[in-house]
């Protein structure tokens, strides 16, 4: 067999994708306790960096081990739509939410007045397990469906061989309910000893598990990643390239799962989106 070279890359401290322009600006992005500069997008704080940055505060709390640990959501019109009245509390992860859908891109844009690259989580896993690759960290996954094991195994062995997956966990939903056994699960993950755990239990019941249990776990990284799970197992096809450009995803994830994902884009978007629309106010981080 092949043998794979691993790269290393020297990742730099969170930078920010492009200077704003003060004078299209109507909110001008203000630190936060990640050193990252955000802003408040429908009552959501959205930290504004690149994937680079976003690879490098990963990076850092992996090799840190800080409690609390560093939690990675994907804001999008479904994150709003469910976290936007009840966000995370803060106390028990430290999160760094990424720009993800079309719409909170542009509304970055029109805040700040520079543009922003969206973060998908889809899209950051790769190089996220290449930065793991390179480093020999410990991965484990929370979510999906038993059958998606094998070929995840298979997938990750293929791709970033050096990537040790410690544990794949598929719990039901009645045992996510019950805290006992989310306790039990955290501290199975705990003593797996996983430097990051790609968590896809879909919103909000994952940025719910992490923020009730994410510090029990040990990690030094969660991953709020939705469907993650099933791309890398080949369950779900991405969207072309030119599909997500153009903000499309949406369109076609819905054509690939019309009874599960109609009322997430047709019902609980459009109310979603006027949110997003109407914020012009700055942070308060």
């Amino acid at each position: 067999m092949a043998m794979r070279v691993a790269t290393t890359t020297i990742l730099t401290g969170p930078r920010l994708a492009a200077p704003p322009s003060r004078a299209a600006a109507l909110v001008t992005p203000v630190p936060t306790p990640l050193g990252i500069p955000g802003i408040t997008i429908a009552g959501t704080i959205v930290h504004l960096t690149d994937a680079t940055g976003a690879r490098d505060a990963i990076a850092r709390a992996v090799r840190a081990r800080i409690l609390p640990p560093l939690a990675v959501a994907s804001i999008n019109l479904d994150h709003i739509h469910h976290l936007r009245r009840h966000p995370p509390s803060g106390r028990t992860a430290r999160w760094l939410n990424l720009i993800d859908g079309a719409p909170i891109a542009r509304q970055a844009t029109r805040m700040t007045g520079a543009p922003w690259p969206r973060l998908a989580g889809s899209d950051l896993i790769t190089e996220i397990l290449d930065d793991a690759d390179a480093h020999a960290w410990s991965v484990a996954v929370l979510g999906g469906a038993p059958e998606v094991h094998d070929p995840l195994v298979a997938r990750l062995a293929a791709g970033w061989p050096s990537v040790r997956l410690v544990g794949h966990w598929t719990p039901t939903r009645e045992e996510l309910s019950a805290r006992d056994s989310s306790l039990a699960l955290a501290e199975d993950i705990r003593r797996a000893r996983a430097d990051i755990v790609i968590v896809c239990l879909g919103k909000p019941r994952q940025e719910e598990w992490i923020d009730e249990f994410g510090g029990e776990t040990g990690a030094g990284v969660l991953l709020a990643f939705g469907a993650v799970v099933d791309f890398l197992a080949g369950r779900v096809s991405r969207a072309p390239r030119w599909v997500s450009t153009a903000g499309l995803e949406w369109m076609w994830r819905l054509m690939l799962e019309p009874r599960r994902l109609a009322r997430r884009y047709l019902i609980e978007g459009p109310p979603a989106y006027v949110a997003v629309r109407r914020s012009s106010t700055p942070s308060r981080a």
